[in-house]
């Protein structure tokens, strides 16, 4: 039977997803039609083409950036930025994987979900996709006059310069490279910065015409819209297409005969080349098996968390224990590719312990096969992957989504798309080998890594010389482009440069504009959505369905801590859940949580108090069990709060140098983060102990901190242990439970009785001496982009909160930022954040080539703004504005994070009739709002301070420009 053009192909209710799932093909075109029904709200579409990129050119990625400016329907510059604006979505944004491109989208709202897919089934088979759009997203060679060096410019290109300065990710990319030198997966689909600029017009529009096309499509949708209109909708954008045989399928890549030994160099700081040697990173890595049986592929992720999914795992603590490196290298099992791969070792290594590192992974694999795996690691990492399984839980990124995801690693690879989504009987399949006492996860060892000769190591070597000599080759292969050109083809170079920035700032027209789809404020709520809240003296209890999970925050007042202990914070956090117990030792602990609950987190949260001075700042844990293993996790965080064992230097010591090793891997690839943390610590208490406990100056701590455990483990002993007497304190402690009314009832009477057994002495609160931070700072980092900052506290500066400021950051992010400093300017990403209880306003830049010229644009945001009349925001633009800061209020949560976000507003002072006044406010936003603010950002043109996370040389130019304004100082 044939429905809207389409054939049921298979139908299976999911029942642990509580989905029916049905798969249909598109007769007419073949395109594949994935529909899964349910009463999820948070509705998903996707449509995804398989695109096996044909070399490191990037042209998959900047297909994946170019088909969202403007289409046949839509012939505006950026139809995606016009959805971004103004539109209710809770995600909207699109993937380059390295053998297929995504395009998804989720909104609450069944009409926004509507005009969402409109815009992107428009933008995927019918984009302008004209030169210029290429020159813009990809690659372009820029000369302004005719006497300049030529230069690179583009967003993608400099995208991919950032993505290739950070250690982590370069390794990551060798490692596929490597280990598929045969197929697709053996170029780099994101592209390589060195071979983005060989990409053509030609081979860029016939990329898309070979692979976007129905006949190549893998479309998906999720929630509780009509399934039968998403065939109708569907059938409405194939029927006009015929079929087309493409040939995208990505061969199986061959087995290696033997294993191979690769190494590759990647940038570092002079002074860090100069240093202890301890820079190089190694994984050993195994192609496994591919991904389309379903029992073997969670079998795989299982075993992946048993070998190094926690502290407890054995092969992860084998190269801990070893000291031979600072912290993990490799991510363990990777799916991403058609045949699913594994990946471990160890950076900040010496070189010369390399191999030294390859052979305790595959002795400590051989031992376990020889010896057996604890059976309380294999319970552990079973509840663990199950729990999360039925849990269903990705934080904001939408649960369809995820699915979609999960159903693409078999689909695209003409696999049934729904056995990896029902779980159940795969695990039961798993469950039954183990009952059966079958050494089930051994054989996988023996079988898929100490037998399997597909296996490569890689070295990445630390290279202080690197950086100069890329910027050297750059710098002399635009020379001699230059140099081969004609007086006519430069001056045709400098046309196009002209060009291009003219149709940069140039405004779509009205009439083009009129063509994006929208909502209208009539069909927006006007009032706020509730969390229950219940306040029952020191516990936030939250009645929200959990389906049977108890969701439990413990959170201390770190105000009981003298300041000189916050940066040790996280580290205190770890060392309750990582060092054992009285009990307990710290891998039977892990073993422990894992087999008996559904996890335990530390963290911390800081904010200021609405309309005050004053701030909350607390140390976390999160925990989540079922109802019925309520009983073991509040056993379990009776134990660790009292009896943690921190009297263990050698432990204590590898999660210093592990905290050390992720601070210094998170600086290239979320610099602008950095900055931020570094520019808000300036301005108040609340985000300077943030800055304290995990900014710049938590790093700083590190190094130090390692340093002193060599000679002053007794020292830092009596500071933990200070720690705990001061904090974990019944005074001090606020309980935030969510969970139905019935569960509740039971969960209560135990939650007092754990209340009860801790030490009730007289809690005493610090005061904090903030301040002495610099005003003007460049960190510098081995990058070949920066992360600009600029920001002020808008609150001394005179403003008075308005819900309209929520209004006003969406279209300054979405026009004067989007065009001035990712379009222009060729950063990946521009945005202004402004904190509504601290009053601290912030403009940052991701991935930016640029420095001075990017502060120039945060400062010219000012005169934008009051100067905007009824031309660039017009009734219609206002409108979009508005509904896409309303969008940002009502983010789709899921119940614990409801039940977060609830005790994050009551310690802040955030009431409900406050949150109404801000709606309120956001609704009636006028274009006075947006004049008067920019009278606000003009004060911030010369009070603003200024962060920088930048290449040395980058910084040091600055200061050749502004006469040393910056104070430079090295982050690695």
């Amino acid at each position: 039977m044939v429905q809207h053009g389409f054939e049921l192909i298979k139908e299976q209710f999911i029942k642990e997803l509580n989905t029916n799932a049905r798969l249909f093909r598109h007769v007419k075109t073949g395109a594949r039609l994935l529909s899964l029904e349910n009463k999820d709200e948070n509705k998903v579409f996707g449509i995804s083409f398989r695109t096996p990129p044909p070399d490191s050119t990037g042209v998959a990625h900047i297909m994946e950036h170019a088909s969202l400016c403007g289409s046949r329907r839509y012939p505006v510059k950026e139809p995606f930025v016009e959805l971004l604006k103004g539109s209710l979505k809770t995600f909207l944004n699109a993937f380059t994987f390295p053998d297929f491109t995504g395009y998804p989208v989720a909104s609450q709202n069944l009409k926004d979900f509507y005009n969402l897919i409109e815009v992107y089934l428009d933008a995927v088979f019918y984009p302008l996709l004209s030169r210029h759009t290429l020159q813009q997203e990809g690659w372009h060679y820029e000369l302004d006059k005719l006497d300049d060096p030529l230069t690179f410019k583009g967003v993608v290109f400099n995208e991919m310069k950032g993505a290739y300065s950070d250690p982590d990710n370069l390794l990551a990319r060798h490692v596929q490279n490597s280990l598929f030198p045969d197929n697709a997966y053996g170029v780099d689909s994101g592209g390589n910065p060195l071979h983005i600029p060989d990409l053509t017009y030609d081979q860029f529009k016939a990329f898309h015409q070979t692979y976007y096309h129905p006949s190549n499509s893998f479309v998906y949708f999720y929630g509780d819209d009509d399934p039968e209109e998403r065939l109708h909708l569907m059938d409405g954008w194939l029927k006009d297409f015929d079929a087309l045989k493409v040939d995208s399928a990505i061969p199986l890549q061959p087995h290696f005969t033997q294993p191979s030994k690769l190494e590759f160099p990647y940038d570092v700081s002079q002074e860090e080349g100069e240093g202890d040697g301890k820079k190089a990173m190694l994984t050993t890595n195994w192609m496994l098996a591919e991904a389309s049986d379903a029992k073997l592929a969670l079998s795989l992720e299982i075993l992946s968390y048993i070998l190094v999914g926690t502290p407890a795992s054995p092969l992860r603590k084998a190269l801990i224990d070893s000291g031979l490196g600072e912290d993990l290298a490799g991510g363990g099992l990777d799916g991403q590719t058609r045949q699913k791969t594994f990946s471990t070792g160890l950076k900040g290594i010496a070189l010369e312990v390399a191999d030294r590192v390859e052979q305790l992974v595959y002795a400590t694999l051989e031992k376990l096969v020889q010896s057996g795996i604890d059976p309380d690691m294999t319970a552990a990492a079973m509840n663990t992957v199950e729990f999360n399984r039925r849990e269903n839980n990705f934080g904001t990124f939408p649960r369809g989504l995820m699915l979609m995801l999960v159903a693409m690693s078999t689909w695209l690879h003409d696999n049934d798309p729904i056995k990896p989504l029902a779980f159940e009987a795969p695990l039961d399949a798993i469950k039954a080998e183990l009952k059966r006492g079958n050494r089930y996860f051994e054989g996988l060892i023996e079988q898929y890594f100490i037998q399997n000769p597909h296996r490569v190591r890689v070295l990445l070597k630390p290279d202080p010389d690197l950086a100069r000599q890329v910027e050297q080759a750059e710098a002399e292969r635009l020379a001699k482009v230059k140099a081969g050109l004609s007086q006519a083809e430069l001056e045709a170079i400098q046309k196009d440069t002209a060009e291009l920035k003219r149709r940069q700032v140039a405004p779509d027209s009205p009439e083009a504009l009129k063509t994006i789809p929208g909502l209208k404020l009539s069909d927006l709520d006007k009032g706020i959505k509730l969390i229950p809240l219940e306040v029952k003296g020191q516990v936030l209890y939250h009645d929200l369905f959990t389906n049977g999970i108890v969701y439990l925050d413990l959170s201390f007042d770190l105000h009981a801590l003298p300041q000189k202990y916050l940066p040790y914070v996280t580290l205190f956090g770890r060392a309750l859940l990582e060092m054992g117990t009285a009990k307990e030792d710290y891998v039977k602990l892990s073993q422990h949580i894992g087999r008996s609950t559904g996890g335990i987190e530390p963290g911390s949260f800081s904010t200021m108090v609405r309309g005050s001075k004053e701030s909350m700042v607390k140390l976390v844990l999160r925990g989540k069990s079922t109802a019925a293993q309520a009983d073991e996790l509040l056993l379990i965080l009776k134990d660790i709060l009292l009896t943690a064992q921190l009297d263990n230097p050698d432990r204590f010591r590898q999660i210093v140098l592990e905290e050390k090793a992720n601070q210094e891997a998170g600086l290239v690839p979320a610099g602008h983060s950095v900055a931020n943390l570094r520019l808000r610590a300036l301005f108040n208490e609340a985000d300077w102990a943030v800055e304290q406990m995990e900014g710049p100056s938590y790093l700083f701590f590190l190094r130090k901190l390692a340093e002193r455990l060599e000679t002053d483990w007794k020292g830092v002993l009596a500071d933990l242990e200070d720690m705990r007497s001061l904090l974990i304190q019944r005074g001090g402690l606020l309980c935030n439970v969510t969970v139905d009314r019935e569960n509740w009832g039971a969960f209560q009477p135990k939650l007092e009785g754990f209340m009860d057994a801790l030490p009730a002495s007289a809690l005493k609160l610090n005061q904090w001496l903030t301040g002495g931070g610099i005003p003007f700072e460049g960190l510098s980092i081995p990058a070949q982009v920066n992360y600009v900052g600029k920001g002020a506290d808008l609150y001394s500066l005179g403003y008075k909160l308005s819900g309209s400021v929520q209004v006003i950051l969406n279209f300054l992010r979405t026009t004067w930022l989007w065009e001035r400093v990712r379009v222009q300017g060729g950063a990946y990403g521009g945005f202004a954040r402004f904190d509504i209880r601290s009053g601290v306003f912030t403009f940052l830049s991701y991935r930016d080539p640029n420095l001075m010229k990017t502060i120039q644009n945060y400062d010219g945001a000012a005169q934008y703004l009051k100067d905007v009349d009824e031309k660039r925001l017009s009734p219609p633009e206002l409108t979009k504005s508005i509904i896409g800061a309303i969008g940002e209020l009502d983010a789709y949560l899921l119940p614990d994070m409801k039940g977060y976000v609830s005790m994050v507003r009551y310690l802040a002072g955030e009431t409900d009739d406050l949150r109404q006044l801000y709606r309120d406010q956001v609704l009636a936003a006028s274009l006075a709002d947006f004049r008067a603010f920019g009278e606000v950002l003009e004060k911030v043109v010369e009070a603003g301070k200024v962060v920088v996370v930048g290449s040395q040389d980058a910084l040091q130019a600055a200061n050749q420009e502004r006469d040393g304004w910056l104070k430079i100082q090295k982050l690695l």
